[in-house]
């Protein structure tokens, strides 16, 4: 039943992300896709850990740990967005790194 509710998120999400450029977008979204894409995973790991901490397939300690991650990767993409010469947006290597992070994570949160 789990798994099935974190499949169904997940295509939900990525639902929503091939969408979106179909849907009216506000120009912040428009011109920062990439970091558009990481924030909306980010959000959806966060309810991820709260449903996994609901239903105690974590612990407290865990869902903090895992929290900690997921900010550091925010903290990571809005330090790369900052860099100089980068004008608010990611290159290609740094989504690259960063999806890699949030894919580590989200094993984390299923395990």
């Amino acid at each position: 039943m789990l798994k099935t509710l974190t499949t169904l998120a997940l295509v939900g999400t990525a639902m929503t992300l091939t969408a979106a450029p179909a849907m009216a977008l506000n120009k912040w979204q428009r011109h920062h896709p990439a970091r558009t894409e990481i924030n909306a995973r980010l959000a959806n790991q966060n309810r991820r850990i709260t449903q996994e901490r609901r239903e105690g397939d974590i612990t407290g300690a865990q869902a903090h740990a895992l929290r900690a991650d997921d900010r550091s990767i925010r903290a990571q993409e809005r330090a790369n967005a900052r860099a100089d010469g980068n004008h608010g947006h990611l290159n290609g290597a740094q989504v690259k790194s960063l999806n890699q992070e949030l894919n580590a994570n989200s094993g984390a949160i299923g395990k």
